[in-house]
């Protein structure tokens, strides 16, 4: 073979044959919906037939397509230079794609020195050492974001016919991840995305969190080790042998509902336009953020995320941020957006005001109602001020009073969460510029993203790989899946056209990076 590659079909003397196959394949499907052998099928026999042969047709259409490209391909500059050798001129490969496996051929060259050599026709394509297609690894990664790995498996197998291990699907999970998140708080693809234009007059930044439950150490190490041999016939008869060797299995406390829980900080973030009603409108450009880092990390996202809107610090007065009060959490965003207005999330405070008030009232009663009516008017139409005064004196008068130490403590817990949180209970001056009262947002956010696929029965993660996990989770949520995947691929073209080997599968996930 000399320095080019020859062009067209006479190169690949199996072509015309290829292209043959194809259609006698083609003719055949024709021939099979007509025939008088599916008149005794019934719908269902007859369709999942069908669907088998379009896969197999749609498997010989992509290797035709593969074999194509092998023949009209063009050897690289640096195999005429005489750098590179012909190793093989057809080393076969087998391809997991949608379809099913489809097995071709192509060139490898192998360096002239000694060393690896590379397969230009997977550079031309860009397809990695994984063994599956974008497409199936695309999908499979999406699927793995909305369920469990054995429900996702089951799926693909009753679509398609085929479905890859739990194992395979984990690590593509946690190669995908990889470029989602570098373990900090704006990962590479955040990073990626291009400066916005300004977009509404106001930002709001909701944030809140969720524990999902983690694997405990002892946990691991039962995980890890290595199974013994099963000598019974049934698994009914392995849980009765488990339970005679462990004894009596050690119960909880009561009301002990722990469950080694690490905390999910979840940011949601969106504009407001104001109309000619006077009124803000939105929310526009919702995107969610989330990340097992820390509440640091989550600041620095939004941070980040705010100045590439077009909200920089200069701007801190255009943005508001609703959270639910905690001290971590508040040190952080307010450190980060130092002239921002942060309001408390009301809902909070409502609960703790009907909490006290069932000191005095009786549960369900229309006192009860009144009363939590009353604190609401002071919280809702005054100056933060006012509701705090009322409360103080209100303890104070009390203090005469025999058997009101319960009415006391409801007061004194109710002043001690409101007192320092004092500066964000502006919701006066949020109802007169129509701004937002409550995290209905991200409260929704933290069930979808966090709860819905990490907390789920039975469940028990390990934080470095459910970070990668939960970082898909937000693309796939913000409708950013499509565009995140023909990233990856762009920016796999870089170490595919140095002639790397290139993977996209990877294993466990490294230490996760906690912002102190």
């Amino acid at each position: 073979m000399d320095g080019k590659h020859k062009k067209g079909s006479d190169a690949c003397p199996g072509f015309d044959t290829a292209k043959a196959l194809v259609r006698q394949k083609f003719e055949s499907l024709l021939a099979f919906c007509g025939s008088s052998a599916v008149e005794r099928y019934s719908f269902f026999r007859f369709e999942r037939e069908l669907l088998r042969r379009i896969f197999e047709l749609a498997c010989l259409l992509v290797w035709l397509f593969l074999l194509s490209r092998h023949c009209k391909l063009h050897l690289r500059l640096s195999y005429n230079e005489r750098r590179y050798r012909l190793g093989n001129p057809y080393a076969q490969r087998q391809l997991q794609t949608i379809f099913g496996v489809v097995s071709y051929g192509r060139v490898y060259l192998r360096r002239s020195q000694g060393g690896s050599g590379y397969h230009p026709l997977d550079e031309e394509l860009g397809l990695t050492r994984d063994g599956y297609s974008p497409g199936a690894m695309s999908f499979l990664g999406r699927l793995g974001t909305r369920m469990s790995y054995a429900s996702a498996q089951l799926l693909c197998r009753c679509a398609w016919g085929w479905a890859p291990s739990t194992e395979t699907l984990h690590a593509m999970v946690l190669g995908l991840g990889r470029y989602a998140s570098g373990y900090v708080a704006s990962g590479r693809w955040w990073q990626s995305q291009k400066k916005k234009k300004q977009q509404g007059g106001i930002l709001v930044i909701e944030v809140d969190g969720k524990c999902p439950p983690t694997a405990t150490e002892q946990e691991l190490a039962k995980r890890r080790q290595p199974r013994p041999k099963n000598r019974h016939c049934c698994q009914r008869h392995r849980g009765q042998k488990k339970r005679h060797q462990r004894g009596s299995k050690k119960r909880r406390r009561k009301g002990d509902h722990s469950k080694n829980g690490r905390e999910a900080m979840v940011v949601v973030m969106y504009t407001l336009r104001r109309g000619a009603d006077g009124l803000l409108h939105g929310p526009i450009h919702k995107k969610v953020w989330a990340t097992f880092a820390g509440r640091k990390a989550a600041a620095e996202w939004a941070r980040a995320e705010a100045t590439r809107r077009g909200f920089p610090p200069s701007r801190d007065g255009d943005v508001q941020v609703v959270i639910d009060g905690a001290n971590g959490l508040i040190e952080n965003l307010r450190a980060s957006f130092a002239g921002a207005v942060f309001t408390l999330d009301v809902r909070h405070v409502e609960e703790r005001i009907w909490k006290a008030g069932r000191a005095f009232h009786r549960e369900g009663s229309k006192e009860l109602e009144a009363w939590a009516k009353d604190r609401k008017k002071l919280l809702y139409n005054q100056k933060p001020q006012a509701l705090l005064t009322w409360l103080q004196e209100e303890r104070k008068r009390l203090e005469g009073e025999h058997r009101s130490q319960g009415k006391r403590q409801a007061l004194q817990k109710l002043i001690v969460y409101l007192e320092p949180r004092l500066s964000m209970l502006n919701y006066a001056y949020c109802k007169r510029q129509d701004l937002v009262l409550a995290s209905g947002q991200v409260e929704g956010a933290v069930r979808h993203v966090v709860a819905q696929r990490f907390d789920c029965s039975g469940m028990r993660w390990i934080v470095e790989n459910a970070q990668s996990l939960l970082q898909l989770r937000c693309l796939e949520v913000n409708s950013d899946w499509d565009d995140f995947v023909q990233w990856i691929i762009r920016e796999n073209e870089k170490p595919l056209r140095r002639h790397e080997k290139t993977q996209i599968r990877t294993k466990p996930a490294k230490s996760l990076q906690v912002a102190a």
